[in-house]
């Protein structure tokens, strides 16, 4: 059965179907997987509008409305219902459309995992790719200022500061220097911590003042009571927070309301949207978004909207809201915002005084930022026009390949890709190999065969995957010897049509098939900054996992390999018998007596160390009764 949209006549039946009520609508591809959920206060006109020959999409929705083989609808009573049962399926089925934001790991988030018993806190690019529970804060535009304040949170709150424990029997130096409560050997009960992290959620929600009242409170009551040493951490922890506003510029008078204020910039292929979000008068947020043209101006800010108070909370939802453009549907935005609040949330575009001049400088930084990001595209279109050319390549190489091979003699030898779209680091498809050749050990390495061994792995696989998938440029890093292996099995599997070079570290030298002359290109030429820049990614990618599969090797004990030992009897045995070579040299019936382990499992730990025994059944006997 072909799409929706090429089957003529069982769209007009479709089409003719459609109630003009307000509802939700869901896009459904072949296999019934969800594309795209919908809301709109006339289903009719909003879901006609998707077939309608003339109408402009953005690439986006055109690849979308491609793939329809059949949609479903839900209707509702109000817009207000449709916008909350939208939020619902969105999060139930994660539609790959309905997002809006061009996720391009450009902005950081700040991540606190609630979904661990003592959450951490860290920053990351990837929003969403963990448990639902997880709270994510951003993106932030300032990296670095996002940094500076992790950094002076991490002195003001003593902080889980390992993913897992440097001793097993008392806590690392963090501990000592009070930068860590002693997670590791629970010195503190997980309801104390997740309250220290409650605070910090405060300040990420931009509610500094009333943590500092909280805490000004508890240092008067620890005080009272004589105990001075607590009361001197509390004040010092206030000074830390009224030195972290210290550099926030007040943009508004009236420090009573919160509220966040949205701008966009575009150009012909992008928009650039900025959030600023003000917090008893002072700017303690600024998230940047971009996303791609084809909609109007006031559609996208709710779309964005839509998409940012999302998985917020009570804490960060403003009593008001200010945007550039009129929204085409405040009413509906606000209906579904003011129960999550508490409290009524207004939707204004200003056009006078404070509140426009606020509106004002945030479309100059979201100008500024539409800017930035041109230049940076151009660079990136510079830079790949130039490979071209210095390759003699058919066409502009939009998806590069770059592979790598890393070991130490051989050791735990290990090989890289990375992938570069349009110029851009590509993370999602980036891969680690192990080098499964059973000739390449210790002593013994072979870059030549273990690049060769990559590439087959790689390109066995481009039969399921879809032909966008295929590069249009590999590199490799070495010289002629890796090339050649990489060339032979590409030929072998039939892809010798992919252009591929050899990229050589100590002059530079770019190596091509069937050339026995290098190609030199000059120091300040965009396509060798582009070359480098995979390379180096690559090299990094690479190096990272030999040093994480070297650190497992090292770190790894024997008692891992015995058959119902796991992590809780392998510290049984171990805080027992101090070291495996005295758990070696135990008896059967030592290692049978220890709490925990029993005659089964002890006898598996024996055969292990000894091999097949004939131990009188008698022990067993004597044990199990």
């Amino acid at each position: 059965m072909p799409p929706l949209v090429a089957d003529t006549e069982r769209l007009k039946e479709r089409l003719a179907e459609l109630p003009a009520s307000p509802g939700v609508y869901l896009m459904r591809d072949e296999a019934g997987e969800v594309l795209y959920v919908g809301k709109a206060k006339n289903l009719k006109n909003r879901v006609r509008s998707y077939f309608q020959p003339g109408h402009e999409h953005s690439p986006r929705i055109a690849i979308m409305v491609g793939k329809v083989f059949d949609y479903e609808l839900i209707l509702t009573d109000t817009e207000a219902e449709a916008l909350v049962l939208e939020d619902n399926l969105i999060k139930s089925y994660r539609p790959r459309y309905n997002v809006l934001l061009k996720d391009d790991k450009q902005y950081p988030y700040l991540c606190i995992t609630w979904s661990e018993e003592y959450p951490r806190l860290f920053v990351t690019r990837r929003r969403g790719s963990g448990n639902p529970e997880d709270r994510y804060f951003g993106p932030y535009t300032d990296a670095g200022a996002l940094h500076t304040t992790l950094s002076l949170l991490k002195k003001l709150f003593p902080l889980r500061q390992r993913n897992s424990p440097v001793f097993k029997d008392r806590p690392c130096i963090n501990h000592e220097m009070g930068r860590c409560p002693g997670i590791c050997q629970r010195l503190i009960s997980a309801a104390e911590y997740r309250a220290t992290i409650r605070q910090i959620q405060m300040i990420l929600q931009g509610r500094t003042s009333e943590l500092i009242a909280q805490l000004e409170e508890q240092m008067q009551a620890a005080a009272v009571a004589l105990n001075f040493e607590h009361a001197a951490r509390l004040r010092d922890r206030i000074h830390g927070l009224e030195q972290l506003g210290a550099h926030q510029k007040i943009t508004v008078p009236d420090s009573s309301v919160s509220r966040d204020a949205i701008a966009l910039a575009s150009d012909e292929s992008l928009v650039s949207i900025q959030l600023f979000q003000v917090r008893s008068g002072k700017l303690i947020g600024r998230l940047g978004f971009t996303a791609a043209t084809g909609e109007e101006p006031g559609r996208i800010l709710q779309r964005v909207l839509e998409e940012h108070y999302r998985t917020s909370t009570a804490e960060e939802i403003p009593l008001e809201i200010l945007t550039q453009h009129p929204l085409p549907e405040p009413e509906i935005l606000s209906a579904w915002l003011t129960p999550k609040k508490g409290r009524k949330v207004e939707i204004a575009a200003p056009q006078r005084q404070i509140k426009a001049e606020l509106v004002e400088m945030v479309a100059k930084n979201a100008e500024a930022e539409l800017q930035r990001l041109v230049r940076f595209s151009r660079r990136q279109e510079k830079g790949l026009l130039a490979l071209a050319e210095a390759l003699e390549l058919p066409s502009v190489p939009r998806r590069m390949e770059c592979y790598d091979i890393s070991h130490i003699q051989g050791t735990d030898t290990v090989a890289s890709r990375v992938v570069f779209i349009d110029g851009v680091a590509a993370k999602q498809h980036y891969r680690h190999y192990k080098i499964r050749d059973p000739r390449i050990q210790a002593g013994r390495p072979d870059d030549f065969a273990s690049m060769a061994e990559v590439i087959a792995r790689r390109f066995a696989r481009a039969e399921s995957e879809p032909e966008t998938d295929l590069p249009d440029l590999v590199v490799i890093d070495g010289g002629k010897g890796q090339l050649s292996a990489a060339r032979a099995v590409m030929e072998e599997q039939s892809y010798s049509d992919i252009p591929t070079i050899g990229l050589a570290k100590r002059l530079e030298e770019i190596f091509l098939p069937g050339r026995s002359e290098p190609i030199l290109l000059d120091e300040g030429n965009p396509a060798l900054h582009l070359l480098q820049r995979i390379r180096d990614e690559a090299h990094r990618f690479a190096i990272t996992f030999h040093r994480d599969q070297r650190g497992k090797r090292m770190t790894h004990s024997s008692l891992d390999d015995i058959p119902g030992v796991g992590p809780a009897k392998r510290k049984i045995l171990l805080d027992t018998f101090r070291s495996v070579p005295v758990l070696e040299q135990a008896s059967f019936e030592q290692i049978a007596k220890t709490p925990g382990i029993g005659p089964r499992l002890a006898r598996q730990v024996y055969d292990y160390f000894h091999g097949e025994t004939d131990e009188p059944e008698a022990i067993l006997e004597s044990q199990n009764r």
